[in-house]
């Protein structure tokens, strides 16, 4: 009798100690380059390797660190034709992680933002509609000094957002224009 009560007090405490859990995935990779380039584009990987000089670039205009010596752009193509580029972006909110679809016109204009996945509480989420004020901005400009609106109560999720864009952005302009 003694072991049932120590086992049920024990469930007990551990559903009191649980805490929520709030993971959701929106797109799979797959689903990811259906909505970046449309179905029946032609998806080819793109690995960069960023040399000294160009990580301090693109750190300098991105303003944040790059966490990896690799970075992935996925190029779209069509009849032989770049549509765009996309990257797959993961970052921590405040513990837990967002991924983001980050995809730019083959002229490397920011064109569309997706949630992937998002592990933080769901109302510390921006929508879609957030990310769309960045489209028009020149990468100097992306940032909420400059006038990008926050959303109240998910101020670390669009700074995480932010960063994400900035990056990618940054990476293109001094990577990805440079090679031949």
């Amino acid at each position: 009798m003694k072991f049932f009560t120590r086992r049920l007090l024990l469930l007990l405490l551990s559903l009191l100690v649980a805490s929520p859990s709030y993971a959701k995935i929106y797109y799979s990779k797959q689903e990811a380059m259906q909505l970046a380039f449309s179905e029946g584009a032609e998806v080819e990987m793109l690995s960069l390797f960023p040399k000294a000089d160009q990580v301090e670039r693109i750190e300098e205009l991105a303003r944040v660190k790059l966490d990896s010596p690799l970075f992935t752009f996925y190029v779209g193509k069509k009849a032989g034709e770049i549509l765009g580029y996309a990257a797959i972006e993961t970052r921590n909110v405040r513990t837990k992680p967002e991924t983001l679809l980050i995809v730019l016109t083959a002229q490397g204009k920011l064109s569309q933002v997706h949630t992937l996945a998002f592990h933080e509480p769901p109302e510390y989420q921006p929508p879609e509609r957030w990310y769309a004020q960045l489209f028009d901005l020149p990468l100097a400009e992306l940032s909420f000094a400059a006038g990008v609106q926050g959303i109240s109560g998910a101020t670390l999720s669009t700074r995480a957002g932010l960063d994400s864009v900035r990056k990618v952005l940054a990476i293109y302009q001094v990577i990805v224009v440079e090679q031949p």
